[in-house]
């Protein structure tokens, strides 16, 4: 006589089988899903610290710089140069935010700044910037000691 296998076991088998590659593809689909996420997280972040630095090293060596605007969104100062510039929020309530330099962007169209603000400390003759950048998930804060000349 030979032994072979039933109807029912080979059922029995193909359904195993198939269990296990959904838990695998799904596995996988939240493994790259997650892999997506952080390196969007990454490529934020690194925008936002470029624009944070540009703006640093450039209010730390300004020679004055006349303030923060009633509504928060740009501060004016004057550059080692002598030329008069900003730096300045735009469309931060829109999708398409994005923080400016006179009118160059610094952040880059693929990043969208939902929320941006300069508060001058103290606010008649500043000597301290404090930095409010968001986008999305990711926020960054800094606070920038000027130099008095």
């Amino acid at each position: 006589m030979k032994k072979a296998f039933s109807l029912i076991e080979i059922l029995i088998v193909v359904t195993i089988f198939a269990l296990l590659g959904m838990l695998v593809t799904s596995a996988i689909a939240l493994s790259i899903k997650g892999s997506q996420k952080s390196e969007t997280t990454v490529k934020v972040r690194e925008n936002l610290d470029y624009a944070l630095g540009i703006m640093e090293r450039q209010l730390r060596g300004a020679e004055a710089v006349s303030g923060c605007s009633g509504d928060g969104l740009s501060v004016s100062y004057t550059s080692q140069e002598g030329n008069l510039s900003s730096f300045a929020c735009v469309d931060v309530a829109t999708a398409n935010g994005y923080v400016a330099s006179g009118s160059a962007r610094l952040t880059s169209t693929e990043v969208p700044v939902s929320a941006c603000a300069f508060t001058c400390l103290p606010t008649d003759s500043p000597t301290q910037i404090q930095i409010d950048i968001s986008s999305g998930l990711v926020s960054l804060t800094t606070k920038i000691d000027l130099r008095v000349y």
